[in-house]
Parts: structure tokens; C-alpha cells; sequence
């Protein structure tokens, strides 16, 4: 007999949460939505017409919904980074397995708190690494587990952050600050930090070091005739990558973060849109006079218990966005560039003439967002709701957890200049 589909709730009626959910609307018979939660009445009703959820099941917050008997079986969890933590928590005691959306949460004593209450309540946790799940990702942990390489001795990961997701995230939006956002790391690199944990599953992190800083992004970088509004008072307008005219009006890049400003407005005009970069929209200014203090350039060096070496650079403003990997192992080495989809396994060959043996493998990146990663995470979280067996990208809460301690620990030793202890899980 077919099993029924696996009932969820979606809290936080944004892109990530609403994103999740529409997998029910191509797989009905695999995932019902039933609930939403969202202070946003405008985002609550959108989702809740989407979805076909009741008045009665469309609720103001997340602990509103879970004070209720259990509407379902799981939750997905879309909400802003800080309200990761506060929202979880009552759902895990309500009886709910949770999708959440990464990063987990902004600081380490929360990020052990949700462990905790994890394996207080037993219920199931998984968070939004979809990258685990595209399959580029997933040909690399094959290899691995296969024993292709031989045991990592070290790895080399990169993410460019290009020039227009830099000024829509880290310079002019909502992750620009310390104070009310994340470590760079985490909010930048949780996905890569994530994949090294990911791949040294099973041994743990020890110690971490790490160097950066905002070395472009500020004021006195500004190039002659910068204005303080791209769209009002700069002369250099026409010639600036970041000009706000051509990344949210000619580009239409971001425009899920530029256009919150005026979601109140419906459908925005293109007149709408061009007074709100003029007046009080953040995504206006220019990127050299923003409130901004997050690191623009971070290196971390990751050592794991077994002497694995890894280190992962994040550089923002670059031109072409993407992500490299490069994993050296005892008996060969893996190197590829995300965003063409192309691996290369290399092994020595000892044959007369030949210095090494080299398999080009490619990888289709078709399908939906994250190289193909966001419907399988979908996938997995369904068959783990259901206790059925789930694909090599699901491990337990602990990688994912360790993946986080790492991003802590290289912003603790960056701020600090020394070198930061990863703290051990199973002491906890």
C-alpha cells in the first residue's frame, strides 16, 4: 500500500521556507503542507493561499502553532537566523521533526542548547546543507566512502563571493553587521564549512585559526566621484559594477533582498523601485558608504583529530561567483569547480612514461536551485521523517553541528589572533 504524505507545518513564509514547501505542490502525495506561521500577515496569507491552508491553521508565530495539539508530523523551518533557535525549541517539545533552515543560529551556547534539547526529546533535526545533496557534492563523498583516495591527508576549499550577491548580502543587507547578524564565516560559509565536516564525518574538529578583515568596503576606498546613493549624487555611476541601477533594475539580481523595502506595495513598479533606491532603501547606498563591518576576505585552517589539515578562503567582489574544491588523500586527489559541474580524480602511476593517471568526470547541474540540492535535501528529510533509509548526504545532527563550531571557533581565533579550540561533542 502507498504511505500516506508526510504532513508539515512551514514557520517563517519566506524564500527558503516557501521554497521547501513546494515540493508538495509537484509531489502531493509524498508532502502536505497544513500550517504556516509568520508575523507578516501579507507572507502569511500568500503562503497560506498557496498552499490551501485553512484560516483556522495560519498562525502569528511559531510558539502559537506549537501550543496547539500536533497538527503534523514535521516542520520546516524558514525563519531569520536569530529566531532559528527560539522557534525550534518549542517545536521539538510539541512532538515535531524539523527541517531548519541554515545557518542553525548566531551564537555557540545556542547552537549546544538545540543539541541538547535534540537528544533530550529524540525527535529527528535536520538543517538546509543542500549542497550535501547536489550531485556534485555527493560524487565527491562517494569517492571518499569508496576509498578512491585513500585516507584525506588535506583539503582546499574556496568560495568567491561575486560583486553583486557581496553588495546585496554583506555590504548593503541584513548580514552587513556583527551586531545584528552572524560571523562571516558562518553566514558566508556555513555550506563549505558544512561539506568539510561533512566529508571527515564520524572524526571531529580540534582547532581552528583563522585571519581577516574588511579591507575594501569601507569609506576611505571610495573611488573619486563615488556619491553617498548611487541613484542621487554619484558621478561614477554609469562605470561602478555595483551601481544599484544596474544589479536591481537592469540586472535584476537579488531582487528577493533589495525589494522587502517595498514588498508592502504589491507589485512594485519599475517607478516605485527607482524612488525606493533614491530615498530610504538600503540597497541604495553605495557600497563604500554603508553601515558595514563584516569581513570582506577570511582564511581558516581546520585540523581534525586523525591530522587532517583542511583551510577555506572567502573572498567577496569577485567576477565570476563559485566554489572550489581540491582534496588530496593518501592514494590519489579529487579537484573540481562547482559551477561547471567537473571533477578530476588523479592517482600516481608508476607505469614507464606516465606520472599520473587522471579520470575527468561530468556532472549535470540541471534541475532546481543549489547544483540540484534543494528537492533531494527535500527527499531525504522525507524519508528520514518516515524512518526509511536515507542517501549518504544525511549524517547525524553532530556533523552538522561541528560544521558551525568550526565557523565559531575561525571567528574567535580571527578576532582573537590565536589559535581556537573546537569544543568536543562527546563531552557534552
Amino acid at each position: 500500500m502507498p504511505k500516506p504524505p508526510v504532513t508539515a507545518v512551514i514557520i517563517g513564509c519566506g524564500h527558503r521556507g516557501v521554497g521547501y514547501g513546494r515540493y508538495s505542490l509537484m509531489h502531493p502525495d509524498e508532502l502536505k503542507v497544513v500550517a504556516v506561521a509568520d508575523p507578516d500577515p501579507i507572507r502569511r496569507g500568500r503562503t497560506g493561499d498557496l498552499f490551501a491552508v485553512p484560516p483556522e491553521r495560519r498562525f502569528d508565530t511559531a510558539q502559537e502553532l506549537a501550543q496547539h495539539p500536533q497538527l503534523a508530523e514535521a516542520a520546516i523551518n524558514g525563519t531569520m537566523d536569530r529566531d532559528h533557535v527560539p522557534t525550534t525549541l518549542p517545536l521539538l517539545d510539541a512532538g515535531y521533526d524539523v527541517l531548519l533552515e541554515k545557518p542553525i543560529c548566531s551564537t555557540k551556547e545556542e547552537l549546544l542548547l538545540l543539541l541538547g534539547k535534540v537528544r533530550e526529546t529524540g525527535r529527528k533535526l535536520m538543517i538546509g546543507h543542500v549542497l550535501r545533496h547536489a550531485p556534485f557534492y555527493v560524487a565527491i563523498k562517494r569517492r571518499l566512502l569508496d576509498g578512491e583516495i585513500g585516507e584525506l591527508m588535506t583539503i582546499h576549499s574556496e568560495e568567491a563571493v561575486s560583486y553583486h550577491h557581496a553588495a546585496a548580502a554583506f555590504i548593503r543587507g541584513r548580514w552587513s553587521r556583527r551586531d545584528d547578524s552572524n560571523p562571516m564565516l558562518l553566514a558566508k560559509c556555513c555550506h563549505d564549512l558544512d561539506l568539510i565536516a561533512w566529508y571527515k564525518s564520524g572524526i571531529r574538529p580540534t582547532q581552528v585559526s583563522s585571519m581577516g578583515s574588511r579591507m575594501y568596503f569601507r569609506e576611505e576606498r571610495a573611488p573619486e566621484g563615488a556619491g553617498t546613493r548611487c541613484l542621487v549624487d554619484c558621478r561614477i555611476e554609469e562605470s561602478c559594477p555595483y551601481s544599484a541601477r544596474k544589479n536591481y533594475l537592469e540586472q535584476k539580481l537579488w531582487g528577493p533582498y533589495c525589494w522587502e523595502a517595498i514588498e508592502h506595495l504589491g507589485n512594485a513598479t519599475a517607478e516605485d523601485k527607482v524612488e525606493s533606491l533614491k530615498t530610504d532603501n538600503p540597497h541604495g547606498r553605495c557600497v563604500w558608504r554603508c553601515d558595514n563591518d563584516v569581513v570582506d576576505h577570511q582564511s581558516a585552517m581546520i585540523e581534525f583529530e586523525d591530522g587532517c589539515v583542511t583551510t577555506h578562503d572567502m573572498i567577496c567582489g569577485t567576477a565570476r561567483p563559485g566554489r572550489t574544491v581540491h582534496l588530496l588523500g593518501t592514494t590519489g586527489e579529487i579537484e573540481g569547480f562547482m559551477e561547471d559541474g567537473k571533477l578530476v580524480v588523479r592517482h600516481p602511476d608508476a607505469r614507464a612514461g606516465h606520472e599520473y593517471s587522471e579520470e575527468k568526470i561530468e556532472l549535470s547541474l540541471t534541475g532546481d536551485g543549489h547544483g540540484g540540492g534543494d528537492t533531494r535535501l527535500v527527499e531525504d528529510f522525507i524519508h528520514t521523517v518516515r524512518g526509511e533509509p536515507a542517501s549518504i548526504s544525511t549524517t547525524s545532527i553532530e556533523d552538522s553541528v561541528y560544521g558551525h563550531l568550526i565557523a565559531f571557533a575561525a571567528d574567535e581565533g580571527m578576532v582573537g589572533r590565536r589559535v581556537a579550540q573546537v569544543t568536543d561533542l562527546e563531552t557534552r
